[in-house]
């Protein structure tokens, strides 16, 4: 949720002009995380309430959100037990979502910003500087380059990993003359673009023979979007400071980016080898069975009485379309070879999820506005 939330916000303060009537419901977007995140850090001070439910039973069930009986276990993070990466993903989506209400509700951005200072790691650092510009973040973000690996595994970006993310967002800063003393994010951004563009010589991510960006590990929809998302807004980023990325034998454009990126976003909306869009209610061919449990049970309205863990087994299984159309949200995606099977079992390829569709946003803003 965190993470979304932080994207979401990313979204809005790069591309949010681009929005135009759709601005109100990204702020509305922004704001259900927001609210979300602050009540789950307000009734006792140094405690951050970050789980409720308990993942085994949860899916052990399949059974609507209505009809829920499972454990409903609540997590905690305090001094005795830690969790700094959650808490610094959190202070990192408060600090972006300040920006974004600056402007617009000034006592609520005044809110966000507040709690939000109370963590610094490197990801949630970088973003309560953008906030606050102030000088002990900045000074954080550079004591601690090294020993939080800001330089490792430049290619990945997601909940679990920031570390281009982190790179591309401080960039800004160098590329606009600012801040010298963080050029070695700007060179570690540079490497991930370098490694990411195909036809380089010496690749760091897999395509899929229709061009996909294709990493291991299940939900690849999350890469696509994230690292396109990155791309995207470092080529505004180069073309705003007028520069370019060199990588051997190819230079790194900001329109080869814009175009890379695009291509990433089109194979998404059905461009691509089985002309399937991946996002539900979009063209003429879309997944049908998503992993999702509202979407694929009998709403309450249709069929009223309590369907138990166990006895919606039988919905997960069926080889029916799902009953209520989830409109909007972008499954895990084709395999390495953009086979895709519309099925439920292989969660996957057809689970949906926040943190897929959270970098879209921004994406489908800025190549809507610039077709």
């Amino acid at each position: 949720m965190a993470f979304s939330v932080t994207l979401l916000s990313w979204s809005v303060i790069d591309f949010g002009k681009n929005m135009r009537s759709e601005l109100p419901n990204a702020l509305k977007a922004v704001r259900w995380g927001t609210d979300y995140l602050l009540k789950a850090t307000a009734e006792v001070p140094n405690i951050m309430y970050v789980q409720v439910g308990d993942p085994y039973s949860d899916h052990n069930c399949w059974e609507r959100p209505e009809d829920m009986d499972t454990l409903r276990s609540v997590y905690a993070i305090d001094r005795n037990h830690p969790g700094s990466d959650v808490a610094g993903e959190t202070a990192a989506a408060l600090a972006a979502a300040s920006i974004v209400f600056r402007s617009r509700d000034r006592a609520y951005s005044r809110l966000l910003l507040s709690r939000a200072i109370k963590d610094e790691l490197l990801w949630g650092a970088a973003w309560l500087h953008k906030a606050t510009r102030r000088r002990k973040y900045r000074e954080y973000i550079v004591k601690n380059e090294v020993i939080l690996r800001a330089g490792d595994t430049i290619n990945e970006f997601g909940w679990d990993n920031k570390h281009a993310g982190i790179n591309v967002l401080i960039s800004k800063e160098v590329l606009m003359g600012r801040a010298d003393d963080l050029k070695n994010f700007k060179n570690n951004a540079d490497n991930f673009i370098c490694s990411v563009i195909p036809g380089v010589a010496h690749p760091q991510v897999q395509y899929s023979p229709g061009g996909l960006i294709f990493k291991t590990g299940g939900s690849n929809m999350q890469h696509v979007t994230s690292l396109s998302f990155l791309l995207l807004a470092y080529s505004n980023y180069l073309s705003h400071s007028n520069h370019q990325v060199p990588c051997g034998g190819i230079v790194a454009s900001s329109p080869l980016l814009k175009q890379f990126a695009k291509r990433q976003v089109d194979y998404i909306l059905g461009d691509n080898p089985i002309r399937m869009s991946y996002m539900v209610g979009y063209g003429p061919r879309y997944p049908q069975r998503i992993h999702h449990r509202g979407s694929s049970l009998p709403s309450v309205h249709v069929h009223p009485a309590h369907i138990g863990c166990k006895a919606g087994s039988r919905y997960f299984l069926s080889p029916n379309p799902n009953p209520n159309k989830l409109v909007g949200a972008v499954v895990g995606g084709p395999n390495v070879t953009d086979a895709f099977p519309d099925s439920r079992p292989y969660f996957q390829e057809s689970e949906p999820t926040t943190y897929i569709n959270a970098p879209l946003v921004g994406l489908l803003a800025y190549f809507s506005a610039h077709p």
